[in-house]
């Protein structure tokens, strides 16, 4: 059970990072001092973000993988993932970007990632 719950803050804290490298450079018009940055710059602040996304990813994986003592099989924690990394991107597209309203179906949408995780760890 611990090594489950830890995986997944694991994997949750991987993908603020993740939102961030991939769509935070979006935001940078509305940072003054970052608006001038060239898709140089933009890719290796990018790169330098996900970093951390992989100093939290790799060893969600490695501890929540089942060959290594952990709970979830490679299709569960691919699983997990997909579902947190939704989960995240609403958060902080509604909190930190501001982009979009949460619309009725962003909520069918994540209902329906909900009932694929479910899916894909019922034991048939």
């Amino acid at each position: 059970m611990l090594k489950g719950t830890l995986t997944i803050i694991l994997l949750i804290i991987s993908n603020v990072f993740m939102t961030l490298a991939w769509y935070g450079h979006l935001q940078f018009a509305k940072i003054s001092w970052l608006k001038a940055t060239g898709l140089i710059g933009i890719i290796l602040i990018s790169w330098f973000i996900a970093l951390f996304e992989y100093i939290f990813q790799v060893p969600a994986n490695k501890l929540g993988y089942a060959q290594n003592g952990g709970p979830f099989s490679i299709f569960e924690l691919k699983t997990i993932q997909e579902a947190v990394s939704l989960g995240v991107f609403v958060v902080i597209n509604i909190m930190v970007f501001k982009e979009t309203d949460f619309q009725w179906n962003h909520l069918i949408g994540l209902l329906l990632m909900v009932l694929a995780v479910i899916v894909i760890f019922k034991k048939w």
